[in-house]
């Protein structure tokens, strides 16, 4: 049985020869092609190149050369991570038939790991526009309900992921865009420190706040893919240059002693969650403080002005990315996405440095708040997946967002699976920490993991009769 392994199971079958990498491959293959069309997961299945990558993986742990944990395990990219000699659109009319000649930093660190590329994923419209019916591919679909939504932007990857489709993929977050859809389709995602994975050959959108980090079904799993994407690269000018830590090293440690503070505002009268939501939240801080860790309540600058803070930046600097495209080619990008980039264009160059002034207060805010705290709690999502169909255009700016405070930060930021609300979709919190210590969030997502059973859940996508 193969079907919905985490890496962490498939890695020890395949060590020891329980399972191949040809046959996990191509197990998922078999998956993509008889669910993907109610899910939209994929733009792009590179079958050829992921039996090559399958088979030489086989060889290499046949003849004791393994590379690794995820030697032979089968992932994607979300589709504005460049890929060699096959296609990168990043979901858009505008680079429909766009073949980078180079992989990014993190695509080929994922390769040299050993994994197998099954393809390319659905994204938001360059990671921003969506979910867009107007696009040259249909957005991704839930796999907990097809009616209902992932989240954006890297949509493609937590609807592959949750379908048991990989065993894990690639992200981006700008303001959420892994946090989101991990909550909402029952995944463990990070967005990790500001500089800590490299971006190069990742289109951008919003140069001081975007970040690459992986999602999968674990915090053990998003540990072992953010292993093999961190580090320095000088192609990269945000990009820190310090040692990357063993991120599974302390998995086994627990929270025993952690110091855990709840920004419960944030999720109560800020931005109110739904009751599924927050009583969910309330049952995780309960095991928490079960294990031993000790909870307190924290106060931070209210959520809309994070959220303001955060948006104009994010736009500004997502108009002047586009600014050239949006004034030659404005009818060929979707609707969602040309409303929104236009909307930068309205904001003023005095604006913009007043919310990078503004930034920088709240970064010391959180430094301090942070001083004497190992992690924060927050909600990630108000509840559980909308219809597909009803959210609002400006969805962003109609409420607080809870996740994009801490890419205002920079801080490493997971979304947890906390369970699952009346209508069966899943549910989360969302777990903060100190810049580069990723370490301790992972500690504490795998603690709460082990004590709850919310992981071992898996949506109903059971394949067609043969």
């Amino acid at each position: 049985m193969v079907d919905f392994l985490t890496i962490a199971e498939a890695s020890r079958q395949i060590a020891s020869k329980q399972i191949s990498p040809v046959e996990l491959t191509q197990s998922c293959l078999d998956r993509i092609e008889a669910l993907d069309s109610r899910l939209n997961a994929f733009l792009l299945v590179t079958r050829e190149r992921a039996m090559a990558d399958a088979r030489a993986a086989e060889a290499r742990i046949m003849a004791s050369r393994s590379r690794g944990k995820l030697d032979g395990i089968p992932i994607a990219h979300k589709d504005i991570y460049n890929t060699a000699g096959i296609r990168t659109t990043a979901h858009s009319k505008l680079l429909q038939h766009n073949v980078p000649e180079h992989d990014s930093t993190v695509v080929r660190k994922w390769a040299e790991a050993g994994t197998v590329m099954l393809g390319k994923l659905a994204t938001h419209e360059f990671a921003m526009g969506g979910p867009s019916f107007d696009l040259p591919w249909p957005p991704a679909r839930n796999p907990w309900n097809p009616a209902h939504f992932t989240a954006g932007s890297s949509s493609g990857t937590a609807a592959a992921v949750a379908s048991g489709m990989i065993l894990g993929g690639t992200g981006s977050d700008t303001g959420g865009s892994i946090r989101g859809p991990a909550a909402l389709c029952g995944l463990t995602g990070i967005k990790p420190t500001y500089g800590l994975c490299s971006r190069a050959g990742v289109l951008p959108l919003s140069f001081t706040m975007d970040h690459a980090g992986p999602l999968a079904w674990t915090a053990e799993d998003c540990a072992l893919l953010l292993q093999a994407m961190a580090g320095f690269d000088e192609d990269d000018p945000a990009s820190a240059n310090r040692p990357v830590a063993d991120f599974t090293a302390d998995l086994d440690r627990g929270v025993n002693g952690l110091r855990i503070g709840v920004v419960r505002h944030f999720f109560e009268s800020d931005h109110p969650v739904s009751d599924t939501t927050r009583l969910h939240i309330t049952h995780a801080l309960d095991v928490f403080k079960q294990l031993g860790a000790e909870i307190t309540e924290v106060t931070l600058s209210p959520l809309t002005e994070w959220n303001a803070c955060g948006w104009v930046i994010l736009t500004s600097e997502a108009y002047a990315v586009h600014e050239p495209w949006l004034k030659t080619r404005f009818n060929d990008y979707g609707e969602l996405l040309r409303d929104r980039l236009a909307l930068g264009g309205l904001i003023g160059a005095g604006d913009y440095v007043q919310a990078v002034r503004r930034r920088r207060t709240l970064c010391l805010e959180l430094k301090a708040v942070m001083s004497k705290l190992d992690i924060l709690v927050s909600a990630v999502q108000p509840a559980e997946a909308p219809p597909i169909d009803a959210v609002p255009k400006w969805a962003m700016l109609e409420k607080p967002s809870f996740t994009i405070p801490f890419n205002v930060t920079g801080s490493p930021a997971m979304s947890v699976p906390t369970g699952f609300g009346a209508s069966g979709l899943p549910v989360a919190m969302q777990l903060i920490g100190k810049p580069f210590a990723e370490p301790t969030l992972f500690r504490a997502a795998h603690a709460y993991q082990r004590a709850t059973a919310w992981q071992q859940r898996r949506p109903n996508m059971a394949l067609p009769a043969a």
